[in-house]
């Protein structure tokens, strides 16, 4: 099959390089304009087109999917379009020049978790379970009908970023399963339980505020779900704090009447230890702003007056 690929980032990047191993034929790459970056205004290049380039594939950048795109697109007579993580919605007039539809790949059991961050979610939620979904592009988000699905256990453990890499190994492999049905008339999907859709949103920045009052587990969570970005934070002498490497305290070390926030001391094996709303949180990375990440005993012997003090004002 003649293959449109449309994506940008990294989990997008597997994908376009199982495509080019596989029997079918990718006729271009769609992907979002370069972005200018840094002091220097410098050109910064998608993933996808990185890789595109590399593979020879024709690569087309629009800012938006108008009528000259779409003469664009038509002149490459596709069969079908691939997305992985573009970022943009496509419009009826857009799908109209796919004989066979298009498809999408989504980090979740879809209906659980449409929307733009649904493996950030998963781990939020201190889900047990989540995965990879392969479906028919539609006209409302990441409603099509479901034509793969493969589940992976969690173990409490992930963090985003590495969770995101594995789910788009898994991704890459379901697409071309998916394709090959699709070439040989062997597919069958079903449509989503509208009974059982949840979604998830926008990530921002502020979102990596850490709620004291909130338990370990769930600041934990915060953690491993906003890593890489935006990170966890919080405010120490009226200056940004950012923490990372954290973890739920289970020692034996018992404090009583301590506020959410409070710096409790030490443990040295498993870091700084900090009164949650509900358990103890210990931390092994800190980070003032405008500084260097530090060891946690490197950030005691650098900051006195840490212990004892009270965090996010």
């Amino acid at each position: 099959m003649r293959i449109l690929f449309a994506g940008s980032p990294g989990i997008a990047v597997p994908s376009l390089e199982a495509l080019a191993e596989s029997r079918h034929e990718v006729v271009g790459v769609l992907t979002n304009p370069d972005a200018v970056r840094g002091r220097g205004r410098n050109a910064c290049v998608t993933h996808v087109k990185e890789i595109g380039v590399d593979l020879g594939y024709p690569i087309i950048q629009p800012r938006k999917l108008d009528a000259e795109v779409r003469e664009e697109v038509a002149a490459l007579k596709p069969d079908i379009l691939v997305a992985v993580a573009y970022g943009r919605i496509f419009g009826p007039k857009f799908l109209d020049l796919f004989p066979l539809g298009g498809l999408n790949l989504h980090p979740s059991l879809l209906p659980k978790y449409r929307g733009c961050s649904p493996v950030n979610a998963a781990i939020l939620h201190g889900d047990s379970k989540s995965g990879v979904t392969i479906q028919r592009l539609a006209h409302e988000m990441d409603s099509g009908e479901i034509l793969k699905q493969e589940i992976y256990p969690l173990k409490g453990n992930e963090k985003a970023d590495k969770l995101l890499d594995i789910f788009s190994e898994i991704g890459a492999r379901l697409l071309i399963e998916t394709l090959d049905e699709i070439e040989s008339g062997t597919i069958e999907g079903h449509a989503q339980d509208e009974a059982d859709v949840s979604f998830c949103t926008f990530i921002k920045k502020e979102d990596g505020l850490i709620p004291w009052v909130s338990s370990a587990v769930e600041i934990d969570r915060m953690a491993r779900a906003y890593c890489p970005w935006p990170g966890i934070y919080t405010t120490f002498k009226g200056q940004k704090l950012n923490i990372a490497d954290v973890s739920v305290y289970t020692g034996d070390l018992t404090f009583n009447n301590s506020e959410p926030g409070k710096v409790l001391g030490i443990d040295k094996n498993e870091g700084i230890l900090i009164q949650t709303g509900d358990g103890i949180l210990a931390a092994l990375s800190l980070q003032l702003q405008a500084r260097k990440a530090m060891d946690f005993k490197s950030f005691l012997n650098g900051n006195k007056d840490f212990t004892g003090s009270l965090l996010g004002g």
